[in-house]
């Protein structure tokens, strides 16, 4: 953790030197600290890249005080796909894992998260709460409803991850009008421990931070676990319906676009 807090700068990639630099950092997250590869990850440039970086917004946050030029300003970053360019494009990232049928029926207007990452420096501080003020605003100026993406898990082991992966099913598995399911080529079932046998404890401590804070907000999973083998990762797909939040998270968000209505006059 850095001993004085930097003065950050939060905004949308404004040029290709910020997505390249969102491409070192998730390289660096990614690829040299959890192990994952992709067809299109570039190991001499240092740069975790996928098809579908054109398409996205990426929301940068950016330390000021380092270099741009070498490509070491993006500390944070978060990728985001309205429904509308998803429908233009013919996907989102996600389909590649789960059937998102329920969600393109809904009608709602949709927005798909991915790649959310933190320079390791900068863990512990106040950037992924900057990140999602951020990512706050950027749903109330779109009205989007329902956010999600994939969530991982470090490895491919299940029967290491059987107790979180339990959990998540029994006590977080989203309403059965907007449940996705993993593609059936792919099927992990999530069902590996008896509802009353769960250590709730046990199964919080191995769930990942991101996990937890959207469960936080009132987020839900999909059924079923892919094992990503090339990412060395377990993904569960993580659903958050802005109607279905507590009053308490749906305040937060209240109160967000109310000061946005302030500022604008």
């Amino acid at each position: 953790m850095l001993p004085d807090e930097p003065h950050f700068l939060l905004r949308l990639a404004v040029d290709e030197v910020d997505l390249l630099a969102a491409q070192r950092l998730r390289y660096a997250v990614f690829v040299a600290e959890l192990g994952g590869d992709g067809p299109l990850v570039d190991h001499a440039a240092r740069l975790e890249r996928d098809e579908f970086d054109p398409h996205f917004d990426h929301l940068v946050l950016v330390d000021p005080a380092r270099s741009a030029a070498a490509l070491d300003h993006v500390v944070g970053v978060y990728r985001l796909l309205p429904g509308d360019r998803a429908a233009a494009i013919g996907r989102f990232y996600s389909e590649g894992e789960y059937d998102l049928s329920p969600l393109w029926r809904s009608g709602r207007r949709l927005l798909e998260l991915g790649r959310s990452c933190v320079h390791r420096d900068y863990r512990g501080g106040t950037a992924m709460y900057h990140l999602w003020n951020g990512l706050a605003d950027y749903v109330l100026s779109r009205s989007i409803e329902v956010l999600f993406g994939v969530a991982s898990f470090h490895g491919t082991d299940i029967d290491a991850l059987r107790m979180p992966l339990a959990f998540l099913h029994h006590f977080h598995l989203a309403p059965e009008d907007m449940r996705v399911r993993v593609l059936p080529a792919h099927f992990q079932t999530m069902d590996l421990v008896p509802k009353d046998a769960v250590d709730r404890r046990a199964a919080l401590v191995a769930t990942p931070a991101l996990i937890k804070a959207y469960l936080r907000l009132g987020g839900h999973v999909g059924e079923g676990a892919f094992v990503d083998r090339a990412f060395n990762t377990t993904d569960v797909f993580l659903l958050m319906d802005t109607a279905r939040m507590s009053q308490k998270h749906r305040g937060y968000y209240t109160r967000r676009q109310e000061l946005r209505r302030e500022h604008a006059g």
